[in-house]
């Protein structure tokens, strides 16, 4: 496989019902994971961008997308952010400002 030109990670992280900060699975992570790869399905982008399913990436207001090579962090993700991600940011080459987390949190 070629080196992708992007890479999205997708916090899982899971830790259980009543913890303290919370996770990423516990709001809907594996959603927003699914839709990413439905849109690279339809788009054809599964050459060009790369996609993971990760651990813990740091904040705690999930679920949490990072890509790479920009180091641009989205937090509070839903599966309906997906397309805007995937249109604006990936292709488009535009982060969506209103999905990105602040220069203090990340």
């Amino acid at each position: 496989m070629p080196k992708p030109e992007k890479h999205v990670f997708i916090c899982g992280q899971n830790r259980g019902p009543g913890h303290p900060r919370g996770s990423c699975a516990q709001s809907g992570a594996s959603a927003v994971w699914e839709e990413f790869a439905f849109e690279f399905q339809q788009r054809n982008l599964g050459g060009k961008i790369g996609l993971t399913n990760t651990g813990c990436l740091g904040p705690c207001n999930g679920p949490h997308v990072l890509v790479y090579p920009e180091g641009v962090m989205y937090g509070k993700v839903a599966k309906e952010d997906v397309a805007a991600i995937v249109e604006q940011h990936l292709v488009g080459g535009q982060p969506v400002e209103r999905l990105t987390l602040p220069k203090d949190v990340w």
